[in-house]
């Protein structure tokens, strides 16, 4: 089972990767007010929502201990990113995403990593 655990590891970094990376790749346009929620941001959300859930599954699985505050914590902090991503995703081309809605995305998702990394 920990191969398994360890690939979806893997893979729930890509997610944050590509979600962190869709953000950070805009910020010059956030700047301007021309940032556009890329299409990368809105897969990197859901990979974490799927790779997430399986992680917490396997480790029930397995029989460890999970801590639901943290895991609760994270997921609302997640559909949060998920409803900005999915709702501003095609916005026309004279149209663009909101600043504070923009910096948003980018906030929750790095605390999003903090949580996962320094909470313990």
């Amino acid at each position: 089972m920990d191969p398994l655990i360890h690939a979806m590891i893997g893979l729930h970094i890509i997610g944050i990767a590509a979600l962190l990376g869709g953000f950070l790749t805009q910020m010059k346009a956030m700047g301007k007010g021309e940032a556009r929620m890329v299409p990368s941001m809105l897969h990197g959300a859901l990979t974490m929502l799927v790779t997430g859930m399986a992680l917490v599954g396997l480790h029930r699985a397995q029989g460890d201990a999970v801590n639901t505050f943290k895991i609760g914590l994270k997921l609302s902090l997640l559909v949060v990113v998920l409803a900005l991503v999915y709702l501003n995703r095609d916005q026309e081309e004279g149209e663009r995403v909101g600043t504070a809605a923009f910096g948003t995305v980018g906030a929750l998702t790095t605390a999003d990593v903090f949580i996962a990394v320094l909470w313990t």
